[in-house]
């Protein structure tokens, strides 16, 4: 009886012993080939050269840091009287380029990263509308005005060139943290006179500040480098002579920002 139990036991058991076999003979496979895979191979040595390239792909979302005018937000409010307020919108887009390294030392290197850009942005006005305000009971009793929505795009091609100072922690094993920074110059390929009729009107050139970190992993044949950065725009790059009148004099400045992953290929 204790024998036919015990294979009763081991009947019910077997696909949860079965993939716990297949798990450990997973990981005997992963050591075995851990060396070839991950371990000391041809292109290591590409951090001891004094130049090396790569490629990047990246995914970014990006929005207008918009600062209101003094006259927009003082009481009573002497422009933009039917514009309750303006929403800038995180938008995704994506981008591509190449990696130029200098080497100066193992953990510091400078890259030169030229890079082309496809930026949507999004700008939500909302406007009073006390036309589409209800009929109310009680007349003394307060009550918030409808709000009609536009919803403002500007799509943008940008070609962006950053140079970057790239701090990198010492080699553990296969993997290398690392802390990234510097500045970019980054224009716009419409022209002006594109630009110039669209609802909100921004000046197509910028200086940006960069920051982000990421780790390296070795590969047999590459190195590969997620990385995240952060984007701030440095200009004001509003154009308020072209703008639409209602929300002309409501704004200040518009700056850009954007967050971006980084999957870098050396």
């Amino acid at each position: 009886m204790q024998t036919a139990h015990f294979w009763y036991q081991f009947d019910l058991c077997r696909s949860k012993i079965g993939l716990i076999a297949l798990f450990l003979t997973f990981l005997t496979l992963s050591s075995t080939n851990a060396q070839g895979l991950f371990g000391l191979t041809s292109t290591s040595g590409s951090d001891d050269k004094l130049l090396s390239y790569g490629f990047f792909l990246a995914g970014h979302t990006s929005t207008y840091r918009l600062k209101y005018a003094d006259r927009f937000v003082q009481t009573p409010n002497t422009v933009g009287q039917n514009v309750r307020a303006i929403f800038p919108k995180y938008t995704p887009g994506f981008s591509l380029g190449f990696i130029g390294m200098l080497r100066f030392h193992d953990q510091m290197q400078l890259l030169f990263t030229p890079k082309i850009g496809f930026y949507e942005f999004r700008t939500e006005v909302q406007y009073f509308s006390n036309d589409l305000v209800p009929d109310i009971p009680n007349p003394d009793e307060p009550v918030s005005p409808a709000v009609n929505v536009n919803t403002l795009i500007s799509e943008s091609t940008m070609i962006e060139l950053p140079l970057l100072l790239k701090y990198r922690s010492q080699r553990f094993n296969n993997t290398r943290m690392y802390f990234i920074g510097g500045a970019s110059y980054m224009f716009r390929t419409k022209t002006q006179d594109e630009a110039n009729l669209e609802d909100l009107v921004t000046v197509g050139q910028d200086y940006t500040i960069e920051l982000g970190m990421g780790f390296e992993v070795y590969f047999r044949y590459f190195k590969f480098a997620p990385e995240i950065r952060f984007s701030h725009g440095l200009n004001n790059l509003y154009q308020p002579e072209n703008t639409i009148p209602e929300i002309r004099d409501a704004i200040s400045s518009i700056k850009r920002k954007s967050v971006t992953i980084y999957l870098n290929f050396q």
